[in-house]
């Protein structure tokens, strides 16, 4: 759908600069989605592997994240191979909703009420990052914990248009819960992509 250079916004790379890959495609239909336009594969160019590793390698930064849409729709060996012989760090965000394919660096697992993950993606999984909606939403992230391999990352990201009422929640159950840590989405208070 689309690629661009920029600041990773959230989560446990927050800060770092990355080239930022996102597939057109998504099946699990997040009704607070940011970026709906990509859920129609259809609708967006299909690129070759050396076109996109070409791109990411304009950026001057050593990450490169493959979000989506929801990139585990694809296999993405090929891809992932092509970047790391390039010398790049290959980072994924995804929902988990199917077998994860390809070799990575960092896997972001950020699971939606939507659609269930599949069970492969919990011993892969270096970071969990779950969107907070709901009050609810707390303790079905917590529900996660104990299914994933003890050096992953907890964190609870705030809804962008529920921040202020959500965030507070969010402060208090880190500070009750310190194995979990707090995301926000920084790149938008920069206004970046």
């Amino acid at each position: 759908m689309e690629d661009f250079y920029t600041i990773q916004g959230e989560g446990f790379y927050q800060g770092h600069a990355a080239y930022f890959v996102r597939l057109g495609g998504c099946d699990v239909g997040c009704v607070w989605c940011d970026v709906k336009e990509s859920w129609d594969a259809s609708l967006h160019p299909m690129l070759s592997i050396a076109e996109i590793v070409s791109r990411v390698k304009t950026g001057k930064g050593k990450i490169v994240v493959i979000t989506g849409g929801e990139p585990v729709m694809y296999n993405l060996e090929k891809l992932t191979h092509a970047l790391k012989d390039s010398g790049l760090r290959t980072h994924i965000e995804t929902s988990g909703v199917y077998p994860l394919t390809g070799t990575w660096d960092w896997v972001c697992f950020s699971p939606k009420k939507f659609k269930k993950p599949d069970t492969s993606i919990f011993e892969k999984a270096d970071e969990l990052k779950v969107i907070i909606n709901h009050k609810s939403d707390i303790a079905w992230a917590e529900e996660f914990t104990s299914k994933l391999k003890p050096s992953c990352q907890l964190f609870l990201q705030p809804e962008w248009s529920k921040e202020k009422e959500m965030l507070p929640l969010i402060i208090e159950y880190v500070k009750d819960n310190p194995k979990w840590q707090v995301s926000l989405q920084v790149h938008k208070y920069m206004n970046i992509p």
